[in-house]
């Protein structure tokens, strides 16, 4: 292979043409994009670098030529030259005449061009084999005494790097672990399910490999219609080929499943457009086992990257600055011509490489669809003209049963509605009238609901609520995989605690523009990551943001090496120095403390006035003078210090180093209540037997111990949530009890505080403000969200069963008198994947037919991409009937991506950070009214355009409405679809606009 070859297989595995293959995500693009890549890598890149050889060579050639012409000139005279430019031939014999004959040769051709160009293509490749691996760009380890790249510095005192610090952990998707898909046959389908059963951890982050095997500790399991076969990702000291893997796998699976599978696995893939043929297994073994072996991440700036380090490695690798002292005094002017060529044709391919990443940054920051909506709310706020169509729901009825709210014996009726009012209804059980009938019935919608449910990958929620939810939180908690044996974090062997710190860090930095200047981050850790958590919450909070670190007592330990820990962290972090920050509310019972200190250069003596009464624990008659108290000194400078019933005799100046004067001063002389400066209230002040003051204050602030209260085991927590449901549901739930303590140190009763845990799990965080809020009688309010299918099979009616219920027992409620009334939203996000399988592309090759080949080159490595791709990513027609607006979302029980209506309303509602007072539909007409984050009123209108147009907009806006536009309470009014309303003060925006400018605007992270 030469060097030509050499490179363009590596640029060919940069591109992942190698991977054809596959049909999902970003292979899917290539896919379309296959031909393109194929002839600029192979046609046109040679051309390229031919082409800048030979005109870096004629340039430097002709200025040497020039330099010696003009010699030959001031040398030989007026007769140095022919009249056609030729050296004459009498000098040409001459050695200034040979130079130039020489000059001229080499101006003429280019002397050793293959050698030149073999060179280039050979740093080339060196360079781009550097920064890719599976999928993945980034700088790979090297070993070597030299540096072998830069590291950005400014000059920090200390500064924290990892290898995936500058790229996005995507991850996070759910059927990583299950893959499924639908094989259909004859109008029958079969159902199979690839499970991940075992995952080898990497110890130590060495260099060991995993790649799938089939589990031998495992069943594979069968019915009728539906295969499941388990995975082991095992640990192997060399790495297998993919090749390899796939084939291992097919005979592991082809001698142990049932005859009748084998003849619907091995059948041909009719989809396949590559060289040969492959089976269906085949398919789908390679899109399982490359989804969780590669492209972990995406870069933020890879153009930036790469351009960095090209600079690097040419300074290093090509012009060697570092050995310049041992090398001849004009050894760069051979270099530059290479030099020159290795930098234009390096930045080409750096910006082809960019544009297929920065157009999956795009995508993976592009504000995601909202998929469904809907409201679980307890009977007591459902209006009993809705009670019939809830008599007559089955599916109601049965979800009840299954939640343990009613019994098998219970028959529907109105009286069993009206009996148990903390029952939970689901508007997912209704049909959409109902819906909005019931939404119809709620003033101040927002308001009224006590929490939010998201399923979906937590980078994308927080995304989507950061307009909405804007430094509003005043508690965040979350519990993240800790990288030990019992998670199953997914991360890129060789890089198992920088996957972990570029997960941990972005999703950082979005929720902390969510906390509230004066809330408190709680993270829950163990000894396997700390470390790297308080690096990196430093880098992206800042170095003053660490406030504590709590200690929880675990009260279990499984032996392990020296010693056995008996304990984990919660670490504690806020956005403003924790000194600024109040002590937390609580306690009872009253405070004395002593108000004066030795006097020192920071407690300097002063004089103060006391007037007579001052309570005095002394004996009547006592009569001090002079100086005492010994080191906590005190001086009379005027007056009588006299004791009398208990009490200063005589207004009296002291001297001291007082440590409350100012409360001194508002006590005795100014207004009255009087607060410490942990705003806890001064009820007095009296002198010691001694004659020391001291202050006495109501105790309603606590400073809690760094060391936890015991809150029983993680045992004990997943036994009491198996309770709940009557069986083990959930493994290793963190304690209620513990969740109830740390949400209730920032948070109080009488404020709407926001809690948010965005690594939800199976929704202890939202249980614990539920019976936190039943203690307290508080209006506190959860954020939960959670990717994995447990947010429906435990998750939402884990908090349905504790609204219904404090206590429970083997499925049943112990305690319904303690339901509570309640309502919470849940909604479903469109995933990454979903964006990149709605993705479809306009072929504008027709369009550059014509246009000067660096035009269509242009194209190619910068626009190709986002210009083909445009009409898909937000189509106008949605906008035409917004009420059945669909996309292909990925559903997980059949492995397909099926066409499902999606909430458009709802989408703009959190795009506009919109706080949603009033839902009405009224005449084909949804009207939502609520305030922008600036707490304008506002107003957005959706209709079916086809069915509802101008003029009947202007009818129900003027007529049923009854507002006008031009003189109108509301700051803005959206509509989608034009219109000729009058609008003189131009508040009617177009909706589409407006979506459009809100999905793709986002903040650098």
């Amino acid at each position: 292979m030469n060097k030509f070859d050499e490179l363009v297989a590596k640029l060919e595995e940069l591109f992942e043409l190698d991977k054809a293959n596959l049909d999902f995500g970003i292979h899917r693009i290539i896919k379309k994009k296959h031909k393109q890549i194929h002839e600029y890598l192979h046609k046109r890149l040679p051309e390229k670098v031919r082409q800048v050889l030979s005109d870096l060579a004629q340039n430097n050639a002709q200025d040497k030529l020039k330099e010696v012409r003009q010699q030959c000139g001031s040398s030989f005279g007026v007769d140095a030259f022919e009249p056609d430019g030729a050296l004459a031939k009498k000098r040409q014999s001459l050695p200034l005449g040979k130079q130039y004959m020489e000059r001229f040769e080499s101006a003429q051709q280019s002397v050793d061009a293959n050698r030149l160009e073999a060179e280039v293509y050979s740093h080339l490749y060196e360079f781009f084999s550097r920064y890719y691996e599976s999928g993945d760009f980034m700088s790979l380890r090297r070993y070597s005494n030299k540096q072998k790249y830069a590291i950005p510095y400014n000059g920090e005192e200390i500064i924290l790097h990892w290898a995936n610090k500058d790229q996005y952990y995507i991850k996070s998707s759910e059927d990583l672990k299950d893959y499924t898909f639908t094989i259909e046959e004859k109008g029958h389908k079969l159902r199979v399910k690839f499970k991940l059963t075992r995952m080898d951890a990497v110890q130590n982050n060495n260099k060991a490999v995993r790649a799938f095997v089939l589990d031998e500790e495992a069943d594979i399991e069968t019915t009728d219609d539906t295969l499941v076969i388990p995975f082991h990702f095992k640990i192997f000291d060399r790495k297998p080929t993919a090749k390899q893997v796939i084939e291992r796998l097919e005979a592991a699976i082809e001698a142990k499943i049932p005859a009748r599978w084998k003849k619907s696995l091995w059948a041909d893939d009719q989809t396949y457009t590559g060289k040969n043929t492959r089976t269906i297994l085949q398919k789908h073994l390679q899109n399982f086992t490359k989804k969780n072996t590669g492209d972990y991440f995406i870069h933020k700036d890879l153009g930036g990257f790469l351009r960095q380090e090209l600079d690097f490695y040419i300074k290093n690798e090509v012009m060697y600055l570092d050995d310049v002292d041992n090398r001849p005094a004009n050894y760069l002017e051979g270099e530059i011509r290479k030099i020159k060529a290795i930098r234009a044709v390096a930045k080409d391919l750096i910006d082809f490489l960019a544009q297929f990443e920065d157009f999956q940054k795009k995508l993976w920051l592009k504000k995601k669809f909202v998929v469904e909506t809907n409201y679980c709310i307890t009977l007591d706020r459902v209006p009993e003209e809705l009670y019939p169509v809830i008599v007559e729901n089955e599916r109601q009825w049965e979800e009840w049963r299954k939640l343990g709210f009613i019994g098998k014996a219970e028959t529907p009726s109105p009286e069993l509605l009206k009996e148990k009012q903390y029952m939970v209804l689901d508007t997912a059980f209704y049909p959409e009238k109902f819906k909005y009938k019931l939404l119809a019935s709620i003033e101040d919608i927002d308001e009224q609901i006590d929490g939010l449910l998201i399923h979906s990958e937590n980078f994308q929620a927080l995304n989507l609520l950061q307009k909405r939810y804007r430094e509003q939180v005043k508690c965040i908690y979350i519990d993240p995989p800790y990288n030990t044996k019992k998670d199953d974090f997914r991360y890129k062997d060789g890089y198992k605690h920088s996957s972990w710190a570029t997960l941990l860090s972005d999703r950082l930095s979005l929720s902390s523009r969510l906390q509230h200047s004066t809330g408190l981050l709680f993270i829950s850790i163990d000894e396997h990551e700390v470390a790297t958590l308080r690096h990196v919450a430093n880098t992206v909070l800042g170095p003053n943001s660490f406030v504590a670190e709590l200690i929880w007592n675990t009260q279990h330990s499984q032996q392990n090496g020296l010693f056995s820990p008996y304990h984990e962290y919660v670490q504690v972090y806020s956005l403003i120095p924790s000194n600024e920050l109040d002590n937390f509310e609580g306690g009872d019972g009253k405070i004395e403390a002593g108000a004066m200190k030795k006097i020192s250069r920071a407690n300097p003596e002063s004089e103060f006035d006391f007037p007579a009464g001052v309570p005095w624990l002394a004996d009547d008659g006592v009569d001090l003078s002079g100086t005492w108290g010994g080191m906590e000194k005190v001086t009379l400078v005027r007056g009588r210090m006299v004791c009398e019933a208990g009490k200063l005799k005589y207004p009296v100046t002291l001297k001291a180093g007082w440590t409350q004067k100012k409360q001194m001063e508002q006590f005795f002389y100014g207004n009255r209540p009087v607060y410490d400066s942990k705003g806890q209230e001064v009820t007095g002040f009296f002198f010691t037997r001694t004659g020391k003051l001291k202050i006495t204050k109501k105790r309603t602030r606590i400073t809690p111990s760094t060391l936890l209260p015991k809150f029983g085991t993680v045992s004990n927590a997943t036994a009491s949530l198996a309770s709940m449901f009557g069986k083990e549901i959930f493994g290793r739930p963190k304690p209620v009890k513990m969740l109830q303590y740390l949400i209730g140190l920032p948070t109080t009763h009488h404020s709407t505080d926001f809690i948010l845990d965005y690594f939800a799990g199976s929704g202890t965080t939202g249980h614990a403000v539920v019976n936190l809020n039943r203690e307290d009688g508080g209006k506190r309010k959860y954020i939960l969200v959670e990717m994995g299918d447990y947010f429906d099979t435990v998750l939402k009616p884990r908090i349905q069963k504790v609204i219904y219920s404090k206590d429970w027992l083997d499925g049943k409620p112990t305690a319904p008198e303690t339901g509570v009334s309640h309502c919470f939203k849940y909604i479903r996000l469109e995933s990454y994947e979903d964006t990149l399988n709605n993705l479809e592309f306009e072929d504008r090759q027709v369009d550059l037919l014509g246009l000067m080949e660096e035009v269509q080159e242009e194209y190619l490595l910068h626009y190709m991409l986002d210009v083909e791709t445009r009409g898909s990513l937000l189509k106008l027609d949605h906008f035409e009937d917004p009420f059945n607006c669909m996309l292909k979302i990925y559903t997980r029980e059949t492995g397909k991506a099926e066409p499902k209506r999606i909430d458009l309303p709802d989408t703009f509602n959190y795009l506009l950070g919109l706080r949603v007072r009033k839902v009405r539909i009224k005449d084909g007409f949804l009207t939502i009214e609520g305030e922008n984050p600036a707490g304008e009123t506002v107003l957005v209108i959706w209709r079916n355009v086809k069915e509802k147009n101008n003029a009947a907009l202007e009818e129900f806006v003027s007529g049923t409405l009854r507002i006008n536009p031009a003189d109108t309470e509301y700051q803005a009014i959206y509509i989608n679809g034009d219109t000729t309303l009058n609008d003189p003060h131009n508040k009617i925006m177009l909706t589409e606009e407006v979506f459009l400018n809100l999905m793709f605007d986002v903040e650098s992270l």
